[in-house]
């Protein structure tokens, strides 16, 4: 099994480029509700190498460095979490001393500016082209700005295998530990509906090792057409 997170994408874009790897589904109430996104490795690939171009270019995160991930379970903070994985940083979970925060959440984002923190907010709707309310002033607007990064990545250095990957409630797991070791098929396709970020990491990880993909519903249990996706996406284990 790949050892990082970074080895892990490498081996999907070498085994099948193009099948989906990553499908969202948006139930929770709102404008945005009803959204079906799926990304195959070769876009999510371009979408984790934007990002980890602007951690290198415009705030020197490397290894060393703590991001705080403040988004949901959600395609997008999946690929903010593993372009912070790809600049051997830390991906933060609770609210301890980061480097750089990334929200979907403009109060949080207001604060961590205020406290001279450097700040991405991230606008969650998938055709958005910029933010849908007022961005704090030095946070950079996402959807406005990270396409304008390169699609191609080179680290300027890696982690080492005991560096710490990824922190939540104070418990840090390394690079060596972060890829969960899971007895599933080969070829894998996950449904999860995940409410914590830490644990849709995990699962997602876990699948993907296994060549497989993931399906992620986001919003209540009960939303209309949710058990037959399972059979229309051809879902082989939910969890």
């Amino acid at each position: 099994m790949p050892a990082t997170p970074a080895e892990v994408l490498a081996a999907m874009l070498r085994s099948d480029p193009a099948g989906p790897r990553v499908t969202f589904y948006e139930d929770s109430p709102g404008p945005t509700q009803g959204e079906r996104i799926e990304l195959s490795a070769k876009v999510f690939t371009n979408w984790v190498n934007k990002a980890a171009n602007a951690l290198q270019d415009e705030w020197d995160i490397a290894p060393g460095s703590c991001v705080r991930v403040a988004l949901p379970p959600h395609w997008r903070s999946l690929y903010w979490a593993l372009a912070v994985w790809s600049v051997g940083a830390t991906v933060v979970l609770d609210d301890t001393r980061a480097d750089l925060v990334v929200t979907d959440d403009v109060e949080v984002a207001a604060a961590s500016t205020a406290s001279t923190v450097p700040t991405v907010l991230v606008t969650l709707a998938a055709l958005a082209r910029g933010a849908g309310a007022p961005v704090p002033p030095g946070a950079m607007d996402e959807a406005r700005e990270l396409a304008t990064y390169a699609d191609q990545f080179s680290p300027w250095d890696e982690a080492s295998p005991s560096d710490a990957a990824l922190r939540d409630g104070g418990a840090d797991t390394a690079y060596e530990g972060v890829v969960p070791q899971r007895d599933w098929a080969r070829g894998v396709r996950v449904h999860t509906s995940e409410t914590a970020l830490g644990s849709f990491l995990a699962t997602t990880l876990a699948a993907w090792a296994a060549d497989g993909s993931v399906v992620l519903s986001r919003g209540p249990e009960g939303a209309p057409g949710r058990a037959a996706r399972l059979t229309s996406e051809g879902v082989t284990l939910e969890v």
